[in-house]
């Protein structure tokens, strides 16, 4: 009973963060709509996005990847058995040698930025000034790091408190940051892509902003105090230094695509961005927001030692985002080029930089399902204390994507990268769902499998009927006025939704029930 009360939190909880989320990933779209129609796809993209990875992927490592699943479920224990009081001690304790940790390193990756350029993007020194024109955008962007670690932390204190809309929110300061560094700044610089630079410095504090009054609402007071010493600082350094490999995987993907990218014609590296970019819409709305919300749940449960509810929240989280990410993923693939088209054909982004990033997209929709996923399953071994498991199954992931890579970009070039991506990422949930099964399983195999059946079935259903409308009345992408192309969008947006509802409630899939509950729709039955 109190399985389904929490699952049903979750629901709830799950549709105030993917809300949010739907709001920061449209502004994500609207900032790559700035940035494909300023500066199209080529030398000063490519330079941007290789000089963002570095404090992007440091991001991922130490802050809202290595540092959240280490934080969350010790700052829980300590709250759950210890009180607020013990719980703000450890918070102001993290954050200050977050925050002493962080400024070291963001000194020493302005200094090196030179050196980290030419392994992150060897390639660009073929080409006049871009190497350089990479390493000045570094150092302008570095300082993010520390912003948005220092948010992730306060994140991960409010979700503890299920407080999950407002942290949900602050990326999307972030792109209102880009968006208004594009627009009002990028004029007055030279080159322009400076001004990029600057919005990221801009949406980073933005992002940390937001979240500090709620913060200080809910009881928080900084103090300044260092201690190595303090139990809870130990075990989440002891937690973080695996936990730094372990949910980073897919971010190692990608920053080892780039390398490999810009090895490849110019243009590559942004059409696996742009591509990307697409990807992390679902991912955000879908996988993330349910994970976000099931991870402070999970390791509640855990520090109580009720593991059977640790694995039935799990299952059920699990399903709900299957039965989100893959029908995402079917009618990305089947409806890329319009998407692009509508989204980026502007200004220098022509129509074959909207084919060819489509085709990276097809490929990168294999592994949707998978990208949506790793985060929940590796997160509820960190709810449990096991770091070490998301390591050993990330290093094979990375090994996957590596040897993929190198045998792929040859006969397919960038599409054999996004390809490489998505088997690391499916190999990656698998490794975990199978160890998962066996340490505190046995995951209910028949339920998962015939649940994911019954929701590729209506994913395909719905695909083809979206294939079939853009087939027979589709506009030709080339030529058809933005308003053509933007109704149709509209049309093959309300057919899918409508046809995977229709055929959700066919295969009577129980996730459907759900996310009524949360919009308040009662099934007819």
């Amino acid at each position: 009973m109190s399985s389904n009360r929490e699952q049903d939190r979750i629901a709830r909880s799950t549709g105030v963060v993917s809300s949010a989320t739907f709001l920061s990933r449209i502004l994500g779209l609207v900032r790559e709509q700035v940035f494909a129609y300023l500066f199209g796809a080529g030398f000063a993209t490519d330079a941007f996005i290789a000089a963002f990875r570095i404090p992007n992927l440091l991001r991922d490592l130490f802050a809202e990847g290595a540092l959240s699943s280490a934080f969350i479920p010790v700052f829980t224990d300590n709250l759950t058995n210890q009180g607020k009081e013990k719980a703000w001690e450890l918070a102001n304790l993290v954050l200050n040698l977050l925050l002493i940790t962080l400024c070291v390193v963001v000194i020493l990756g302005i200094v090196f930025s030179p050196y980290i350029v030419q392994l992150i993007a060897p390639g660009f020194g073929d080409e006049a000034g871009k190497q350089e024109l990479t390493t000045r955008l570094s150092r302008i962007m570095f300082p993010f790091l520390l912003l948005v670690a220092v948010a992730a932390l306060v994140m991960g204190v409010l979700n503890t408190f299920r407080r999950f809309g407002v942290p949900a929110l602050a990326p999307t300061m972030f792109n209102l940051g880009m968006i208004a560094g594009g627009i009002f700044l990028s004029p007055y610089f030279d080159p322009p892509i400076m001004g990029m630079a600057l919005g990221v410095l801009l949406g980073g504090f933005g992002q940390l902003a937001i979240q500090l009054p709620l913060l200080r609402k809910i009881g928080f007071k900084y103090r300044f105090r260092i201690s190595f010493r303090h139990p809870g600082v130990k075990r989440i350094l002891l937690l973080m230094a695996p936990a730094t490999l372990g949910l980073a995987s897919t971010q190692v993907n990608i920053f080892v695509n780039t390398l490999i990218a810009s090895l490849l014609p110019q243009g590559s590296v942004s059409y696996l961005n742009y591509s990307f970019r697409l990807m992390q819409f679902p991912i955000g709305v879908f996988g993330v927001a349910v994970a976000t919300v099931t991870f402070p749940i999970i390791s509640a449960y855990a520090a109580k030692k009720e593991m059977g509810e640790v694995l039935s929240t799990f299952a059920s989280s699990l399903k709900l985002v299957f039965y989100l990410a893959i029908p995402s993923a079917v009618f990305l693939a089947v409806a890329s080029k319009p998407v692009i088209s509508v989204l980026f054909q502007h200004g220098r982004f022509t129509f074959l930089d909207t084919v060819a990033t489509s085709q990276a997209l097809m490929f990168y929709c294999i592994g949707l399902f998978a990208y949506s996923s790793v985060r929940l399953t590796a997160s509820t071994f960190y709810s449990m204390g096991d770091t070490k498991t998301p390591v050993k199954t990330s290093v094979v992931a990375v090994a996957v994507n590596i040897v993929l890579n190198l045998i792929l970009m040859g006969p397919m070039g960038f599409k054999g990268l996004a390809l490489a991506a998505s088997v690391a990422s499916m190999t990656n949930l698998f490794l975990l769902l199978r160890i998962l099964d066996k340490r505190i399983g046995p995951l209910d195999r028949k339920d998962i499998v015939g649940t994911t059946f019954r929701i590729l079935s209506s994913a395909a259903l719905m695909g083809f009927a979206v294939w079939a409308y853009l087939n027979f009345y589709g506009p030709n992408l080339e030529t058809a006025p933005l308003p053509e192309k933007i109704l149709a969008l509209v049309v093959i947006l309300i057919l899918s939704l409508a046809s995977y509802f229709v055929f959700s409630y066919l295969f009577r899939l129980r996730e459907l029930d759900r996310i009524l509950e949360l919009l308040k729709i009662k099934k007819v039955s």
